[in-house]
C-alpha cells in the first residue's frame, strides 16, 4: 500500500500519513455529500486536499470559503448520513469498482474540466475506462427523436463500433438508445453514463439495454450506489459525457435540448463538435442547425465523423456519384462524343466546331468511339447509338 504525506492537516491514519485506501474511501465519501460538477467543492479540494475537506465536513463547525451557512448546514448534514465504506462494499456486490483521478485508470481527459471535475467515478464493466477514453465518440440527442433520428443514431454508432471506435452516451430513450443499439449491434464498444447510481438503471424501461451495456461496454457514473436522478444531474452528467470523449455528434437537438449542454461543453473543451442535419421543417432538426450555423461540422456517416476525430490518415473514401461508361473516356474523346446532337446527324466538320477541336482529331475520335458502340456513321453523317443517348442524358442529368 502506497502512504503519502497527508494534505493540510487532514485526519489520516497512524502516523499522520494520508493511504491510497483512505484517499479511496475519502473521495467516496465525497461524491455522497458534494452534488456533481460544484466547482466549489472542487476547488477546496485542490486547495486542501480530500483529507481536510473531509474532515471539516464531518466536524461541521467552520465552514470552507465559498460556502454560505445554509449551503455548509445541508452539506453536513449529509456528511451525518454518509458510510463510504458500505458504499464501497455495495459497489463490489454490484460488480462496480470505484476510480479516482491520478490512478491507472483514471482517463486523464477528464481533468480538462478543472474544478468542475468528477470527484471519481463509479464504474460497472470489465473495460478500462482510460483505455477506452482514447478512441471514443459521443452519439447524443433528442429523447423523443423521428425514425430519421433513430437511423441515422444507429447507422453512425454501428460504423463507428466497426472503425474500432467506442460509442459513448446517456442510456436515455431516443437517440441515447439507438446509438447504444446500435454499436452493440455491430458487436462494438459503447459506454452509458448516468445521472444516477450505475447500480440502478434509469431510466427503468432501460434496464436490460444498461444491464447489456455492462456486459459488453462500461456504464459510468459519478454518483454512489442507489443515487436517484434529477433534472440538474442530468444536465451536469452532459459535461462529463463531452469531456470523456474525442468529438461529440449530435443527431437530433430542439433549439431547447439537453444534447445542445453536451455539444457546448465540447466545444468549451476544445473537443470537436459535430452536427447531422435533418428536414428544415422539423423542430428536432433546429438545435442541430443552429450548432452548424456556429462552429459545428456537418456529418452525415462514420466516415466523416473519424475523419475529423481520428487520427492522421484516417480520410473517408472519395466521394462520387455513379459511375458512368462515358467516365470512362479520355476528356477529349468525351468532348467529341458530347458534340453530337442527341436527335438526328451531325457532319464530322459539325462535330468539330462543337468539341472546339479539328475535323481530323474529330474524325479519328469518332470512329474510336463507333468502335466502341457510342456511336453510327450514316450516308448524312454521325449519330448516337441508343446506349449511348442513354449514357449521354445520364451524365446530363448529373451535370
Amino acid at each position: 500500500m502506497q502512504e503519502r504525506e497527508e494534505p493540510r492537516g487532514g485526519d489520516g491514519g497512524a502516523g499522520g500519513t494520508w493511504t491510497d485506501d483512505d484517499e479511496l474511501l475519502g473521495r467516496a465519501f465525497l461524491t455522497r455529500v458534494i452534488e456533481p460538477g460544484d466547482e466549489t467543492g472542487g476547488r477546496w479540494v485542490r486547495e486542501r486536499g480530500v483529507a481536510d475537506v473531509v474532515r471539516r465536513l464531518r466536524e461541521g463547525v467552520r465552514p470552507l470559503p465559498g460556502a454560505s451557512p445554509k449551503r455548509w448546514a445541508g452539506l453536513c448534514a449529509r456528511a451525518v448520513r454518509a458510510d463510504p465504506r458500505r458504499d464501497l462494499a455495495v459497489a463490489r456486490a454490484a460488480g462496480v469498482r470505484f476510480v479516482t483521478p491520478g490512478t491507472v485508470e483514471w482517463p486523464g481527459p477528464l481533468d480538462d474540466l478543472g474544478d468542475a471535475r468528477p470527484l471519481g467515478l463509479w464504474v460497472r464493466g470489465r473495460p478500462s475506462l482510460r483505455m477506452w477514453a482514447l478512441r471514443s465518440v459521443a452519439v447524443v440527442g433528442a429523447r423523443a427523436c423521428t425514425e430519421y433520428g433513430a437511423h441515422m443514431a444507429v447507422t453512425l454508432a454501428a460504423g463507428l463500433a466497426e472503425r474500432g471506435w467506442v460509442v459513448v452516451s446517456g442510456g436515455a430513450y431516443g437517440i441515447d438508445g439507438a446509438a447504444h443499439r446500435g454499436a452493440l449491434g455491430a458487436g462494438g464498444a459503447t459506454a452509458a453514463v448516468l445521472a444516477c447510481g450505475v447500480d440502478r438503471p434509469y431510466p427503468p424501461g432501460h434496464a436490460r439495454l444498461i444491464t447489456r451495456i455492462a456486459e459488453q461496454g462500461l456504464v459510468v457514473g459519478e454518483l454512489p450506489p442507489g443515487d436517484h436522478p434529477t433534472p440538474s444531474r442530468f444536465i451536469l452528467r452532459n459535461r462529463v459525457i463531452a469531456a470523456l470523449t474525442r468529438g461529440t455528434v449530435v443527431v437530433e437537438a430542439a433549439y431547447r435540448s439537453g444534447s445542445l449542454v453536451t455539444a457546448r461543453a465540447a466545444q468549451r473543451l476544445g473537443r470537436h463538435t459535430m452536427g447531422v442535419p435533418g428536414p428544415a421543417t422539423s423542430a428536432l432538426s433546429a438545435g442541430v442547425h443552429e450548432l452548424l450555423r456556429g462552429d459545428a461540422v456537418l456529418v452525415g456517416d462514420a466516415a466523416e465523423v473519424v475523419e475529423l476525430v481520428g487520427d492522421m490518415g484516417d480520410v473517408p473514401p472519395d466521394r462520387r456519384g455513379p459511375v458512368l461508361p462515358t467516365d470512362l473516356l479520355e476528356s477529349r474523346t468525351r468532348q467529341v462524343l458530347a458534340g453530337l446532337p442527341a436527335r438526328g446527324a451531325a457532319t464530322a466538320a459539325e462535330v468539330a466546331r462543337r468539341a472546339q477541336t479539328t475535323q481530323d482529331d474529330a474524325i479519328a475520335r469518332l470512329y474510336e468511339l463507333r468502335a466502341l458502340g457510342y456511336v453510327e456513321r450514316h450516308s448524312d453523317g454521325w449519330k448516337l447509338t441508343r446506349q449511348a443517348m442513354i449514357s449521354v442524358r445520364g451524365a446530363r442529368s448529373l451535370s
